[in-house]
């Protein structure tokens, strides 16, 4: 089959592999339709993933057609046209167990997380095998291990474009907002207007908060935002953040700030970062109010130097995180969809055959030609 693969620093080619085999009885096969790209592959792009190895296949979030079963797999048929969650995760696991899939035991395929984490989480689709990844889903077909747990049937009126992003940017967004408790009445910002961030900030407006602001310096992406969920957008390179958020917050601050800027990844502020990492969350940390709540959804492996730990502590801050999500959030978001009240096809700017695959990455990680993510098609 043909498949997307990492081939070295900034260099990715579709080529031939293997086609995917079931391995275990709950394994199924399927048959990807659409597939997205990812913010956390632009490390991987960029060659800072020492642990990536060439020929490793990409692809985070898809929906496919499922062509083949294990014996085990109850939920699905051959034929049903499915979302598979982001997080690889066995559902039985003690973590899982409580609740919190994104940190399943059994989910991974090999890891040397352990310096960086402390802990492996659970397992992920197009990250490298040693970071516990598994083969991604820009490709023809994908191998989907626990089978029912990670993957959900698509309702008939959702379409693919819209399905794509219900497998891990919706879920975390909407995962970023659950993490703060935010409700009705909050003050919300956000730092950085791609898909995830876009789609936190429709999610803080679905909980009823008074105010949501997204940060960003791409008006092209302030404009979306602002179209598109109704928050109010700010362009950090024309006013003092802090300041103006405090303006828009009564003095006090917003009562929560979510960092959905991404890890690093080139030379530029944010949401690149560079050799400086962290300015969007240091923002982020003296932006919030006293006693208020700072998300970061997504850092990999990255080590921020300059944390502001003395404005936690003496604010009395809680800081979350939530990188990786589990897929239990995904079938109310697919409802969600079915019903017109979570639109996200309009983050696919870029629509692509996989052939392509390696100018639609170009593409994203430009931000070229308004990209906010490119969608291809096997």
């Amino acid at each position: 089959m043909r498949a997307l693969c990492w081939e070295g620093t900034d260099a990715l080619a579709v080529r031939q592999v293997p086609d995917p085999e079931l391995r275990n009885a709950q394994d199924m096969i399927v048959r990807v339709r659409r597939s997205a790209t990812y913010g956390g592959d632009l490390p991987l792009l960029a060659g800072r993933v020492p642990e990536a190895a060439t020929g490793e296949v990409l692809g985070h979030e898809f929906v496919g057609e499922v062509v083949e079963v294990g014996p085990e797999v109850r939920r699905h048929r051959v034929a049903d046209r499915v979302v598979v969650g982001a997080a690889i995760a066995c559902g039985a696991c003690w973590f899982c167990r409580q609740g919190l899939l994104a940190c399943c035991d059994n989910g991974t395929s090999d890891v040397a997380t352990e310096p960086e984490w402390g802990a492996p989480p659970a397992g992920c689709y197009g990250r490298p095998a040693r970071l516990g990844g598994f083969a991604g889903g820009h490709a023809e077909f994908v191998r989907v291990p626990y089978a029912d747990v990670g993957a959900f049937a698509v309702p008939d009126g959702v379409d693919d474009d819209r399905a794509v992003f219900a497998a891990d940017a919706a879920p975390a967004g909407w995962h970023g907002v659950e993490l703060a408790g935010v409700a009705p009445g909050d003050v919300v910002a956000v730092w950085g207007a791609g898909a995830v961030g876009q789609l936190t900030a429709a999610a803080a407006v679905a909980r009823g908060a008074a105010r949501v602001i997204v940060v960003d310096e791409h008006a092209d992406r302030l404009r979306m935002a602002a179209r598109h969920t109704g928050a109010e957008p700010l362009d950090h390179r024309s006013v003092d953040v802090i300041a103006e958020l405090r303006e828009r917050s009564g003095g006090r601050g917003p009562d929560v700030c979510v960092d959905a800027a991404g890890p690093p990844t080139g030379p530029t502020r944010w949401p690149a970062g560079g050799p400086d990492a962290g300015v969007a969350l240091r923002e982020a940390v003296h932006a919030c109010r006293k006693g208020g709540t700072v998300v970061v959804l997504a850092g990999g492996a990255t080590f921020v130097d300059r944390f502001p730990l003395g404005a936690v502590t003496e604010k009395g801050l809680a800081v979350r995180g939530g990188a990786r999500v589990g897929p239990d959030a995904i079938p109310a978001l697919l409802d969600r969809m079915a019903r017109d009240e979570l639109v996200t096809e309009h983050l696919a700017t870029h629509r692509l055959p996989l052939d392509r695959a390696a100018e639609g990455y170009a593409l994203f990680r430009d931000r070229a030609d308004g990209c906010v993510r490119a969608v291809f098609t096997p």
